[in-house]
């Protein structure tokens, strides 16, 4: 597997994080666009399997496919870059600032929305014959009424809903950033794949807040008859979402592997006793 320790990743990820906020517009839309993209039809998948099977675990199983896929090809998640723009902020590299890491949040936030809505339309489409079928097919059935459960079903727990959601999102970027750190942990492909593979697995199973893979969801679960409106989506689990997955991904993964690993303190001394019957002098 060629493990890497993290005295060896840690600095790899703060490299990361530079080489994000310096990029140009355009590489960061593409890279984005098609990350949202990618993840969007992993979901679609995933969710496929769990119907067809009636075991959600099989789902969660093959779900981390789209996620590695998409971190091998270079491309760029929000869930991700909420934790490794700041590292090269907080490590004060050239030219990092928090202006430079609030760019780069937008236009990942941009390119991943429209890469899942993308997705979603083609997903759509390819579900009702075009929007020409009379019946909506079973698995986008399963898509509306989740829609339904997670943004009207938060919103009958008012402010308790909201929490839910932010905690619901924290842990979702606890793994998911996971996931990301897990891509520099070695140096061969199937190494990066089996680390990123474990977090991403958990995060599915359990049914975590996701803030790229709900851009697709619920615009999805909207065009199949989800009985929710737009406005319920953006305030019952977008926006505290978003909010969870970057408190969860700085404080539980970054600020973490940051401070013990590149601020790491000089370890404890203790003075040496001389043995019994030997002399000082």
């Amino acid at each position: 597997m060629s493990y890497l320790a993290p005295s060896e990743f840690v600095p790899k990820l703060i490299d990361a994080g530079e080489a994000k906020i310096m990029m140009s517009t355009k590489d960061t839309l593409i890279r984005a666009f098609m990350a949202g993209a990618t993840l969007a039809l992993a979901a679609a998948f995933a969710v496929t399997i769990n119907v067809q099977t009636g075991q959600p675990l099989a789902g969660a199983i093959l779900f981390p496919v789209g996620f590695c896929l998409l971190y091998l090809l270079g491309y760029d998640l929000l869930t991700g870059v909420f934790v490794l723009c700041p590292l090269a902020v907080w490590d004060k590299r050239p030219g990092c600032k928090w202006s430079g890491v609030f760019r780069n949040w937008g236009l990942v936030f941009i390119g991943n929305f429209a890469g899942a809505l993308t997705t979603a339309v083609m997903m759509a489409v390819y579900w009702t014959y075009g929007f020409a079928a009379e019946e909506t097919n079973p698995v986008g059935l399963v898509f509306a009424t989740m829609g339904e459960a997670r943004t009207v079903g938060y919103a009958e727990y008012g402010v308790a809903g909201f929490v839910t959601v932010f905690v619901r999102a924290m842990l979702c970027n606890w793994m998911v950033s996971t996931g990301v750190v897990g891509a520099t942990m070695s140096s061969t492909v199937s190494g990066k794949v089996i680390a990123m593979w474990m977090p991403i697995m958990v995060f599915f199973y359990l049914g975590f807040e996701h803030s790229v893979v709900n851009m697709f969801l619920f615009p999805l679960g909207l065009m199949l008859g989800g009985n929710f409106s737009i406005g319920d989506y953006i305030f019952w689990n977008e926006l505290p979402t978003v909010l969870g997955n970057i408190v969860g991904g700085l404080t539980l993964t970054g600020l973490t592997l940051y401070t013990t690993h590149v601020r790491t303190q000089a370890r404890r001394q203790f003075p040496v006793k001389p043995a019994p019957g030997t002399s000082t002098s």
